[in-house]
């Protein structure tokens, strides 16, 4: 009969561990803390590696910090342009990594969806705590639509919103593995406002058909970017009139304070009944003109990207022309009729 007793309910009592047991554990108690520590190793090391180091890897690129400090578009034609961006990234050194180089898609992140509109390949870097970042590309242009929208942005805003992203690998220093991370970043740019503060100085006016306005036009460029546009035309118009065509060649904007020379050729009979007739006569010579694009060439290719953008919007200035007008011979001042 087996060694088991049944108490009054009717269970069985299980006689206790044989001391032998106890012994054999705490000689060989090293057997088990090995296998444990070899289960743990082969769960929690790649656990590790496959989850917690490329969760910071990703962590420490986005917190990563990038700076636009330029960006300057030159050879600009129909269909491509090159772009050169000079910019900073600022990260946490206490991880040594290094960011594969990646092709970037640029965004217009101020509608919605983002709007993507060119592609930059940018450079391998490092996890250093600040490092320059400088590309220099020929960017095709595959949607035109979608660049003059980034355009028209860029021209009527304080400033537009432009969003980086792009997937890459992240080699951590010490593990041979590459980890899969996704470079995302929106910086704001300033833009160029509508061109608000453009001016003219100098003017001059003659009774010729063609070429009788000639000035010195100011534009301001609030922004990073350089611009090479190329020979623009205006549409002119005084008093919602539209009253001739203004030029500008070889239009490169650069950040600042931008001076130019301008030609025009204007009607004259709306010119002469500003300055002499009411209600514009009341402004003594100081005429409110709106300026319209209507044609962007440069070097023989027409930009539709800009002179679109040019042409959504008009730019307000205001003309003195009571000194030109003397010179010819006719005072800015109101006459009955």
């Amino acid at each position: 009969m087996p060694d088991t007793k049944t108490d009054s309910a009717g269970s069985d009592i299980t006689p206790m561990a044989a001391p032998g047991k106890k012994s054999h554990f705490k000689r060989f108690w090293w057997v088990y803390l090995l296998v444990f520590l070899i289960i743990a190793t082969v769960i929690v090391v790649p656990s590790v590696l496959l989850v917690a180091v490329p969760k910071i890897a990703q962590q420490k690129l986005d917190g990563a910090k990038l700076t636009i400090d330029g960006i300057t578009v030159t050879n600009t034609q129909t269909d491509s342009l090159i772009m050169a961006i000079n910019s900073t990234i600022e990260a946490d050194d206490s991880v040594h990594a290094t960011v594969d180089a990646f092709q970037g898609t640029m965004y217009l992140a101020d509608v919605d969806p983002p709007l993507a509109f060119a592609h930059i390949d940018f450079p391998q870097t490092t996890s250093s705590s600040m490092q320059a970042v400088n590309v220099s590309q020929e960017i095709r242009i595959s949607n035109q639509d979608a660049f003059t929208t980034f355009n028209k942005a860029l021209l009527s805003s304080v400033s537009v919103n432009v969003q980086v992203k792009g997937d890459t690998h992240i080699h951590v220093r010490g593990v041979s593995r590459a980890y899969p991370a996704t470079f995302d970043k929106t910086v704001a740019l300033a833009g160029l406002n509508n061109f608000d503060g453009l001016s003219i100085s100098d003017p001059s006016i003659s009774i010729r058909v063609k070429g009788n306005f000639n000035a010195t036009v100011h534009i301001p460029n609030p922004s990073v970017l350089t611009l090479e546009i190329g020979n623009t035309t205006f549409t002119s118009f005084l008093n919602n009139e539209d009253v001739g065509q203004t030029y500008i060649n070889n239009l490169i904007l650069r950040p600042g304070n931008n001076t130019f020379v301008t030609t025009a050729d204007i009607q004259q009979l709306p010119i002469l009944k500003a300055l002499t007739q009411k209600p514009l006569c009341e402004l003594d010579g100081k005429l409110p003109f709106q300026l319209k694009g209507k044609d962007v060439v440069n070097k023989g290719q027409v930009l539709p990207y800009f002179r679109d953008a040019l042409a959504a919007s008009s730019q307000n200035v205001t003309i003195d022309l009571s000194e030109a007008a003397k010179k010819i011979g006719i005072t800015a001042k109101c006459i009955g009729l």
